[in-house]
């Protein structure tokens, strides 16, 4: 069915101009993007570079799953050498993965995420069902974050207990206004935090690497709990945790357009970024398995925060809280962005209010900007941000499968479209890419088989839906 959706629709009121190949560039004036036709108060502007592509990559990337997740895989592992090999195998997925998509980025610079790809190689409903559900997942993924960062504020200042949710909405709202200035100071923040994030993970990396065997030896441990999941079962669980806490690499993509030099500067983002992410990933289990032990870290619910206490005594605990706020505001102005993306790429395509496609002065969707807090802040209010994330979990690994496919399809497709960027190792890389993501989705599934369901059902909803609107785009479009 999503094969199918690739050819022209003329109930969808699919213009020439979109189906053209790209070897036959349209003039300027014909052009729907970049400031021309649907843009009467200005236009994404192509201002970012290298260094934001690094903070985007490192602040969607880092968050809440480095501080927790060690533990929970060191409570399932019985070995220092497989915790440190699963790490490393996210890693060398998420490399797989990003040598893919930086041939698809670099090709395809447009602003909007993996929305983009799916729309390019599978046709209108595939876009449609990805660019909905991802605009969601973010949206959901954004509220949690946002209560998530209520309550680390509360444990530094009590008088923000129990209004966690009132907080987050707070924080929220004043990302959402540095935003609406515009793309340079969005960006100033994100290189910020995410340096800030980088060097202090960096810095606790160092101190525990120098720390004399002796008061290493002398650190209490706690005794690790027996595992009753049966040891294959277990590496299957610790690779789908190490894969989530990884998910965020490609973050680069949402801003294809503006992005001064794609081509150059989308790869070096995305490869760079997987290759620095392993680093900080691996090296901080190396640092708590050297200084806890495996049982140490197994029997620790916020292993980083273990790490914070032995070196700060009783500021410990405040040094990894405020740890935790610097990267989740990294992460949510990451979250806010991207989703006014996706909604803006939704709206030039006709799947969104047009209203959503109008940019500011300073390169800020504001309207997909405005619609995308207001959905966050409905989700917190309501609290069904949880089932959100659930429901669009199935979407995301698919999301991985077929951004991927994309990379052959569009190879056999549009041979003679310019790609300055090649997938290495393809299609012997691609080809593993594929594999793995598909395990990777069986795995989710089978972990959640009842939201998968849901999901299946959504997707079933969703393809009406889309009929639907293909016949509003056709009444509203001149012949």
């Amino acid at each position: 069915m999503v094969a199918a959706a690739s050819t022209p629709n003329p109930e969808c009121g699919s213009k020439l101009l979109h189906n053209l190949p790209a070897s036959h560039p349209l003039p300027p004036e014909a052009s729907t993007r970049g400031g021309k036709i649907g843009h009467q108060s200005g236009h994404l502007l192509r201002v970012l570079g290298l260094t934001f592509g690094l903070a985007v990559t490192l602040g969607g990337t880092i968050g809440a799953g480095i501080m927790r997740e060690p533990g929970e895989i060191a409570a399932r592992l019985p070995s220092a050498w497989l915790i440190v090999g699963a790490w490393l195998a996210g890693g060398a997925y998420s490399l797989l993965g990003a040598f893919a998509l930086s041939e698809l980025g670099a090709m395809v610079p447009r602003s909007g995420g993996l929305y983009v790809f799916a729309k390019r190689a599978f046709g209108d409903y595939a876009g449609f069902v990805i660019g909905w559900t991802d605009w969601l997942s973010l949206a959901g993924s954004t509220a949690a974050v946002s209560i998530l960062m209520g309550e680390y504020a509360a444990d530094l200042f009590p008088p923000l207990a129990n209004h966690a949710p009132l907080t987050g909405c707070l924080l929220l709202g004043i990302l959402a206004l540095l935003q609406w200035h515009g793309i340079r100071w969005s960006s100033w923040f994100q290189n910020t935090t995410s340096a800030v994030t980088a060097f202090v993970f960096l810095g606790l990396i160092a101190m525990a690497l120098v720390v004399p065997r002796t008061a290493v030896l002398a650190q209490p441990v706690h005794p690790q709990p027996p595992s009753t999941v049966p040891f294959f079962i277990a590496c299957v669980l610790v690779l789908q945790a190490v894969i989530y806490t990884y998910d965020g690499w490609y973050t680069v993509v949402y801003f294809g357009e503006e992005v001064r030099n794609p081509g150059r500067d989308v790869p070096r983002s995305m490869i760079g970024g997987v290759l620095l992410l392993t680093a900080i990933y691996v090296l901080v289990n190396v640092a708590l398995l050297r200084v806890l032990g495996v049982s140490g870290v197994a029997g620790e619910s916020l292993a980083v925060g273990a790490l914070t206490k032995l070196f700060f005594g009783g500021y410990g605990g405040i040094a990894v809280r405020a740890l935790m706020i610097v990267s989740l505001l990294s992460l949510l102005n990451v979250n806010l962005m991207c989703s006014s993306r996706v909604l803006f790429a939704l709206s030039e395509d006709g799947w969104s209010s047009a209203s959503a496609r109008r940019v500011n002065q300073g390169g800020t969707p504001s309207v997909a900007l405005f619609l995308s807090w207001v959905a966050a802040v409905v989700l917190i209010a309501s609290g069904s941000f949880d089932r959100a994330i659930a429901l669009t979990t199935f979407f995301l690994v698919a999301k991985y499968a077929l951004a991927y496919i994309a990379v052959f399809w569009l190879r056999k497709r549009e041979p003679e479209t310019a790609r300055p960027y090649r997938a290495w190792g393809h299609p012997w890389t691609s080809g593993a890419a594929v594999v793995g993501s598909l395990a990777f989705a069986a795995a989710a599934i089978a972990g959640d088989t009842r939201n998968s369901l849901y999901a299946v059902l959504v997707l079933l909803a969703s393809y009406p839906l889309y009929r639907w609107v293909c016949r509003l785009r056709a009444g509203a479009e001149p012949a």
